[in-house]
């Protein structure tokens, strides 16, 4: 599993730079990102290859964050892979929370971030039928 970190901030101008500067000047590496909104506000869903750094800066500069952890997939980039996954996840009686993908190294397959009911259960099961389950080490 990755740790992830949901930052909460505010829907207005330069908002969101401002969460990416502080990484920036923190030499911390963003590898995805995905928001989602509200009419106030937006979660920031991020993940970093420095969490406990990235959580602790943002923290300082006024945010609120929020780390959990995630289930990253890698799939293999052709059709019907992301099917099979959800089908497997779903078989197992399990519910998808939420979904985002990045691309982790150039020419590599996508990882699926998902976050589900039972996070130890979705890797454990994902693993036995033959997905790659990316760890923390993996994000560096």
């Amino acid at each position: 599993m990755i740790k992830q970190l949901s930052v909460f901030v505010e829907n207005e101008i330069g908002s969101l730079a401002r969460v990416t500067t502080v990484l920036k000047n923190n030499d911390i590496n963003l590898k995805a990102i995905a928001s989602f909104d509200t009419p106030e506000f937006a979660i920031l869903r991020i993940v970093v290859d420095q969490p406990e750094k990235a959580k602790e800066l943002l923290s300082e500069n006024g945010f609120a964050v929020k780390m959990s952890e995630a289930v990253a997939v890698e799939l293999e980039d052709k059709p019907g892979d992301l099917d099979r996954m959800l089908h497997v996840i779903a078989d197992s009686k399990l519910c998808v929370n939420y979904i985002y993908s990045f691309v982790l190294r150039s020419g590599k397959a996508p990882l699926m971030v998902i976050n589900t009911d039972d996070l130890i259960k979705s890797a454990m099961i994902l693993k036995e039928n033959g997905f790659l389950v990316a760890e923390q080490e993996d994000m560096k």
